[in-house]
């Protein structure tokens, strides 16, 4: 069965939760209204699922999880997003920045438009293109640094249950709503290369896809190539949004693939690639699809199930932290 049904699929979920993040991001912005307002707190409902644009809250309450305590009550749900995407990436290798993340999806459709337009996407030298890929790795070398061994337990949770923390969710909307000149200069530059270049931002500065891409390395799935079957018309090597050589590999092992599926519904020579798991088993992309939206919405459930998704932080914390 050809794979080009699962582009189509893909962008689907992509445009999905794109909107769902929109519709959480707005609700979010009338609750923080509603409570600056000091409005009946009755009919406030705060949608815990904002907690998911704290990687950092995340990765300190994982990692204060890990060593003993109980997981942030804070910002639960941070923790619960943050191992859910790090699940799917071992078991479905970097899905979540193809299929999921809502800042790959916009810089995807911006490269594609640019494509279009130009009928290109600038390609930097290789040495530069390597060179700059390790920035990504640098800065989430230094946020684990921060949080996993620079500060003890004990300061983590200090951390945690502190105001500056409580209030993460609330500081991280009003840096965009009240965006300084440098940062909108750093965020016009960004949409600006996007245009030009495929990923710049997930490719040379995301530490999040740098930490899921080592985490892929041992994930049980791989994008295979059947040399008996493969014609070398190098067309899987060109649409790869990584650069990745496909044509040239017996499978896909680098941290840089993100599973996007587009060399295998691009290949001229249906079954020459494939994605499969233990170099065996072939993963039908509907599966896959599927797999992909229920491991990270069953995540959400885990939470909400285990009674960790609701922040512990009342509103009337809410209106006396949003009064100072």
């Amino acid at each position: 069965m050809s794979s080009r049904y699962v582009q189509p699929l893909r962008i689907l979920a992509q445009s999905g939760f794109l909107g769902f993040v929109i519709w959480l991001g707005v609700r979010y912005y009338r609750f923080v209204q509603m409570m600056s307002s000091g409005a009946d707190g009755s009919v406030a409902i705060r949608p815990d699922g904002i907690d998911g644009f704290l990687p950092i809250s995340g990765l300190l309450g994982t990692v204060s999880w890990l060593e003993g305590y109980k997981i942030n009550s804070v910002h639960p749900a941070a923790v619960i997003v943050f191992v859910t995407v790090i699940l799917v990436s071992f078991l479905l290798r970097r899905s979540f920045c193809s299929w999921i993340c809502p800042i790959a999806a916009v810089s995807e459709w911006s490269w594609k438009w640019g494509f279009h337009l130009m009928r290109r996407n600038l390609r930097l030298p290789s040495w530069l293109d390597i060179l700059l890929r390790s920035l990504k790795y640098l800065v989430m070398a230094f946020f684990i640094y921060s949080v996993a061994i620079a500060m003890s337990p004990e300061a983590q949770l200090r951390f945690i249950q502190s105001e500056y923390h409580m209030t993460a969710d609330v500081r991280l909307m009003n840096f965009f709503l009240h965006i300084s000149p440098s940062a909108c200069g750093v965020i016009i530059t960004l949409v600006g290369l996007s245009l030009l270049m495929r990923n710049p931002f997930c490719r040379y500065l995301c530490p999040y896809g740098a930490l899921l891409g080592l985490v892929a390395l041992f994930s049980p799935l791989r994008v295979t190539r059947d040399p008996d079957r493969c014609v070398s018309c190098g067309v899987c090597s060109q649409v790869c949004p990584a650069y990745i050589d496909v044509m040239h590999k017996s499978t896909v092992a680098s941290p840089e693939c993100i599973a996007c599926w587009r060399c295998i519904s691009h290949c001229r020579c249906n079954g020459a690639l494939s994605m499969r798991a233990v170099r065996r088993f072939i993963v039908p992309g509907v599966l896959f699809a599927v797999l992909v939206v229920l491991l990270f919405w069953g995540g959400t459930v885990c939470g909400k199930l285990s009674g960790h998704w609701h922040s512990s932080l009342t509103v009337e914390e809410y209106v006396r932290l949003l009064g100072k």
